[in-house]
């Protein structure tokens, strides 16, 4: 067994959460200490270290070379003490799992299911934020985030949840029979504009040319649909109860699959027990479906 040194377990606990958060103000917040005495174990750490850990750059704070090979041993001894501790006393495990989700999944696909996720894991205290499917997940304190896309985002591992095909939607009102009545229908657009192309191309026919309102949220496109006010093209499996309660309607059968659901892990931590629970759980349900 190597000698252990006088382990400045504080100062270790600080440069943990500082990194996480990647924010000395928001590692004080945690741990509810000033910012000076969060800059104070760090200046600490690195001069028993003789390495400096964090740049402080107008970006924000960046880990150097060292900060990034000392995070991951941390995290996971920390998990692992926490963990100990609960087993010691005696007390039912818990993990808290901090996670960004974007929002049109979080809002037509988790939330609805969070009751059954918390019956099946009552051990995961699920900490959920929402965002536009742009997130850092080290800087916003993350454990992991939820986002649309193919998969390929730098810096992170992208485990693969559930696809995401997507089919034009509208209002009941909207008297649409045959593909030419869409084409004489607005375009309701995302800022993806590859996305009515895309789907045209699937029934063998050429987009008209777009001039629809652009928005930025799917959530928003459903509600100017139900409205009346043209067509979206959205993820279908997100808006199931919309469907169901005939606010919107799909007029046509056609889809097309631009991108999935993933869940994303800095590739250099790795996905916590609580992550890899929800994960699964998931999975399972989209298997289910």
């Amino acid at each position: 067994m190597p000698d252990r040194p006088d382990i400045p377990l504080n100062a270790l606990r600080t440069f943990e959460v500082a990194a996480r958060q990647g924010s000395f103000t928001r590692a004080a917040i945690e741990l509810r200490v000033t910012q000076a005495a969060v800059s104070h174990q760090i200046a600490r750490l690195e001069d028993m270290l003789r390495v400096t850990l964090f740049h402080r750059t107008p970006a924000g704070l960046v880990m150097t070379d060292a900060g990034q090979s000392l995070f991951p041993v941390m995290e996971r001894g920390l998990d692992d003490i926490a963990r100990g501790l609960d087993r010691v006393t005696g007390g039912p495990p818990t993990e808290i799992l901090n996670i960004g989700v974007v929002t049109t999944f979080a809002v037509g696909w988790l939330i609805p299911r969070l009751q059954a996720f918390t019956r099946a894991h009552p051990e995961v205290t699920l900490r959920l934020s929402t965002h536009n499917n742009r997130v850092e997940i080290a800087r916003e304190g993350l454990d992991a985030a939820i986002r649309f896309g193919d998969g390929q985002w730098p810096g992170v591992e992208a485990h693969h949840i559930m696809g995401a095909p997507m089919t034009p939607v509208c209002s009941p009102r909207l008297d649409i029979q045959t593909l030419a009545d869409i084409r004489r229908h607005t375009l309701l657009r995302s800022y993806r504009a590859d996305e009515w192309p895309a789907w045209f191309a699937q029934t063998g026919e050429l987009c008209p040319p777009l001039t629809g309102p652009i928005l930025d949220s799917s959530i928003g496109l459903a509600d100017v649909a139900a409205e009346g006010f043209g067509i979206a093209l959205l993820p279908v499996a997100m808006f199931e109860r919309q469907l169901l309660s005939g606010r919107l309607i799909r007029p046509v059968e056609t889809t097309v699959t631009l991108g999935s659901y993933w869940l994303t892990v800095p590739k250099d931590r790795r996905i916590t027990t609580a992550s890899q629970t929800l994960l699964d759980w998931m999975r399972n349900v989209v298997a289910d479906h």
